[in-house]
């Protein structure tokens, strides 16, 4: 049936694809393939559906039966990691392609994370080499955020139910046995709102009683994994605890009452960088190139400005106020939390608001480092940024 359809819009040549106005460079892409229509905010007209072939939506677009059916829409793409807001076993019965983006946003998210910790640490007047790190989620931004502590020489220790039943070479903890060992806490799991592996509300009011003091909690998975609710009762009198959400329960109407009492708050924009988006826009071009069985060779390179910071000298050995500046210097996580903070009236509309109008934000290896330090080029190049060994004396490369 999917050859029978490729072969009639390949003939009909009028192929047409709804897209999300936000998506980087989606129009661009995909106009190379048919028509593009356009729509915006959350919700879809169901008439500009009618006789479209593709759709291409963010996590803020529910996918179902009650949007797609009776229409003539064969492919579903989003450009996002999760796919909660996809009905896929719907559009699998209703013979729909389907397609996400893994591991487009686990750099951004991950770096986000260390932007977070990095200020929440100075903050507090701590380094991260003496501090356990527990991820919880291990998969590809759990991972790449394990990969990275192990770079810098930061402890880590690892929670993952579903894997931890798989021969695997990593360790793997319970739930309560890492929350007894880690010092920071860093949420990275899929939600799962029944089976086994039920990840709604995974921190409750118990739970969350239950941390060691000090603890400091990280959410930039989905914001149901936290009973914000129960976040909120539980700060009323765990002042200890030190909180970075960037996504929320009920999103985009989120609980102002918690951000007042949390140290970082954002807009669920963790994974909004520009590299991140764009890889997540050509992942799914190709996916919908394959389905209407066109030849297309792109890459992210293509597609990116040049940054408006290109290169940076950094002088002597790696610490962690050296580290700090250097991702400051590329992305002030601050500036995200007083846009969130700064929302007084009509909550929801002003949340989507941030995340519409989001400014340009680029990942570390945007920026070439010049060091004069071996072990400094050596930390820096495997935790993502382009670098450059010089010479101490003179800024000559070997």
């Amino acid at each position: 049936m999917k050859q029978n359809y490729v072969q009639y819009i390949n003939q009909e040549k009028k192929v047409k694809i709804v897209i999300d106005e936000n998506i980087p460079y989606a129009n661009e892409l995909f106009s190379r393939t048919g028509d593009v229509i356009n729509f915006s905010g959350r919700h879809i007209p169901k008439e500009i559906l009618h006789n479209a072939h593709g759709l291409i939506v963010r996590s803020i677009t529910k996918v179902d039966k009650n949007l797609l059916s009776n229409t003539t829409i064969k492919f579903v793409g989003t450009v996002t990691a999760g796919t909660d807001h996809i009905d896929k076993k719907w559009l699998d019965k209703s013979d729909i392609k389907f397609c996400s983006a893994p591991g487009c946003n686990s750099i951004s998210v991950v770096e986000y994370v260390f932007a977070a910790l990095l200020k929440i640490a100075q903050k507090e007047n701590f380094l991260l080499k003496n501090r356990t790190i527990g991820i919880i989620g291990f998969g590809n931004i759990g991972s790449l955020l394990h990969r990275y502590l192990n770079c810098l020489g930061i402890k880590n220790v690892l929670c993952d139910p579903p894997l931890s039943k798989i021969k695997n070479k990593k360790k793997f903890f319970t739930l309560k046995e890492i929350i007894k060992q880690a010092d920071i806490l860093t949420l990275h799991v899929p939600l799962y709102n029944y089976g086994p592996y039920k990840s709604l509300h995974l921190f409750d009011k118990s739970l969350l009683s239950s941390l060691k003091k000090n603890t400091i909690i990280i959410n930039t998975c989905r914001g149901s994994v936290i009973n914000n609710l129960d976040l909120l009762e539980i700060l009323d009198f765990r002042s200890d605890l030190k909180v970075v959400l960037d996504v929320w329960e009920n999103e985009p109407n989120f609980l102002k009452k918690l951000l007042k009492k949390i140290d970082i708050g954002t807009a669920h924009i963790a994974g909004h960088t520009l590299e991140g988006k764009v890889r997540a826009t050509i992942q799914v071009y190709k996916v919908w190139c394959e389905f209407i069985k066109k030849s297309e060779n792109i890459s992210i390179k293509d597609m990116l400005p040049t940054p408006i910071f290109t290169k940076i000298y950094l002088n002597g050995s790696f610490t962690q106020s050296k580290f700090r500046n250097l991702v400051h210097l590329i992305y002030d996580i601050n500036q995200d939390d007083i846009s969130l903070r700064n929302i007084t009236t009509n909550i929801s509309e002003n949340f989507d608001k941030i995340r519409k109008n989001y400014g340009i934000r680029r990942e570390w290896s945007s920026i070439e480092v010049c060091c004069n330090d071996l072990l400094t080029e050596k930390i820096l190049r495997n935790i993502g940024f382009s670098t450059k060994i010089l010479y101490k004396n003179n800024y000559h490369m070997y």
